[in-house]
């Protein structure tokens, strides 16, 4: 439940902040038809991902057993470079985004362009879910408990959906910077549980024969039936008897993600217009 929950929380945050923005700079002009669009657009994008959604799954489960794991392996490899890509973007971008939107809203709006708000939203909400449903199908495939996994989902989504809402009326205020950088460290290990999960099902598959040879005897750890075995195996895709593969590809991307995404971001030079403003008025002075 725990991954679903953030998966849904980050996601529909990013999607329920842009939208939040349009909509706002939309009411504020009184364009109530442009307004009507957004939400409209809002609600197809979501009803295209679930279909996607339901469609992967429909075919995964009607394929015999080997191409059913070589599925799960393309799912699983896709939704890990999806949430590399969106936590590696986010780290660099967190602080300024919602400056970067209602600039770009503000923009469009002194251009009469109000098309381009209603697009925006769209493909932000389109984009999001996208990316949620390939990462939530693979990690239901990860897991053991669909109705759990399908709920924190549900329940991430419903907060996210507050959240920006809260932000759009403007009684909500939340370090973009700080939050996305702790939910990016627990979503780092929920996708090194991936790789760990995807290099199972490729072997499962016949696609990857090397490092198969035993490397830990985890058993007494990852036991069926106790409170840490969906913890182990469902968060952190920990197997009971890893292969050396596997290890080695749980530890090649848990570490350098972890260390880019945890450590805090440097500040970068100073612009050159920032220090012309500071020297004129240090001589007014």
């Amino acid at each position: 439940m725990l991954p679903t929950f953030v998966i849904g929380l980050r996601e529909g945050l990013e999607a329920a902040l842009i939208v939040g923005v349009v909509a706002a700079f939309l009411g504020q002009h009184g364009n109530r038809q442009a307004l009507r669009q957004v939400w409209i657009g809002t609600a197809l994008a979501v009803a295209i991902c679930a279909a996607v959604a339901v469609a992967l799954d429909i075919v995964s489960s009607s394929l015999p057993h080997p191409q059913q794991e070589g599925l799960e392996t393309v799912v699983g490899a896709i939704a890990v470079a999806m949430v590399s890509y969106m936590v590696l973007w986010m780290r660099s971008h967190a602080r300024d985004l919602r400056g970067e939107l209602e600039r770009a809203a503000g923009s469009a709006v002194a251009s009469g362009s109000s098309r381009a708000l209603v697009l925006m939203a769209f493909l932000a909400v389109l984009r999001e879910g996208f990316e949620t449903a390939v990462f939530l199908l693979a990690t239901f495939n990860e897991g053991h408990n669909v109705v759990a996994s399908a709920s924190g989902a549900f329940l991430g989504v419903l907060v996210a959906a507050a959240l920006g809402y809260g932000i759009y009326r403007g009684g909500v205020r939340i370090n973009l910077s700080r939050f996305f950088r702790i939910t990016g460290i627990v979503l780092v290990v929920i996708a090194a549980g991936l790789v760990m999960t995807a290099l199972h099902t490729a072997a499962e598959a016949g696609w990857l024969t090397i490092g198969q040879q035993p490397a830990l005897d985890l058993a007494w750890l990852v036991r069926p039936g106790t409170l840490v075995e969906p913890l182990l195996s469902g968060v952190l895709g920990i197997q009971p008897h890893p292969v050396w593969i596997e290890v080695i590809g749980w530890l090649a991307y848990l570490i350098p993600m972890l260390v880019c995404v945890a450590l805090p971001r440097r500040a970068g030079r100073r612009t050159q217009g920032a220090r012309i403003a500071d020297t004129g008025g240090a001589q007014g002075a």
